[in-house]
């Protein structure tokens, strides 16, 4: 008999893996407490989650920090964000998430400084990998320098480097790293054109209030 990965039977009682196989003590040990901690986890998400919609920068930062996230100076995320994993998340001074925006977190992601990043932007840092028999998931980092706009919804997926300067374009899907000041865009993104202003030096306006 089987309820759930404890399975009985007359040789005694052990605990499988997804796959059916037997699990070691320790082994099994690790797995349960891992899996607790992923319960905690993901209750602590939701809850993060309903913060992020509290009208408040100073009440939504303060909860962001005891998470784990890394703001610098002046950075701040609008209503609505969402994480998996906020211990990973690096943010540089004096950047601006727009609303809604997605960061995933299972792998570092590095933001510089007085980036501008638009509405309902997604960030990843994990895939699966559909040529496994297992489906395993591939993590990688995201790295964005300083000074770039990300327009809205686009999308950074896994493993992307971002130079300093770049423009990725509303709605872009960034598949391979972008040089510094290229403008991105279309799906996947390419390079559509090159920004003029090569030394940028300029500071974000401040961010919508109760927003």
């Amino acid at each position: 008999m089987k309820i759930a990965n404890l399975n009985f039977s007359p040789e005694g009682v052990y605990f499988s893996d997804k796959n059916g196989q037997k699990l070691q003590s320790a082994s099994a040990f690790s797995k349960i407490m891992n899996r607790f901690f992923q319960y905690f986890l993901d209750l602590w998400l939701y809850i993060l989650w309903i913060i992020g919609y509290i009208p408040s920068h100073t009440v939504r930062k303060f909860f962001y920090l005891i998470s784990g996230l890394k703001l610098g100076r002046g950075a701040t995320f609008h209503m609505g964000a969402r994480f998996f994993l906020p211990k990973n998340i690096e943010i540089g001074e004096g950047t601006i998430v727009g609303d809604h925006a997605f960061f995933d977190g299972r792998a570092k992601i590095k933001i510089g400084k007085q980036v501008d990043i638009a509405s309902q932007v997604m960030i990843y840092n994990s895939e699966h990998d559909l040529s496994d028999s297992s489906f395993k998931a591939i993590e990688e980092p995201v790295t964005i320098g300083d000074y770039v706009f990300i327009g809205p919804r686009a999308i950074i997926m896994p493993g992307v480097t971002i130079g300093n300067g770049a423009v990725v374009a509303g709605g872009a899907v960034v598949t391979k790293d972008v040089p510094e000041n290229a403008i991105v865009g279309g799906i996947p993104a390419k390079i559509i054109g090159e920004r003029s202003l090569k030394q940028p030096n300029y500071k974000l306006g401040r961010a919508r209030l109760f927003q």
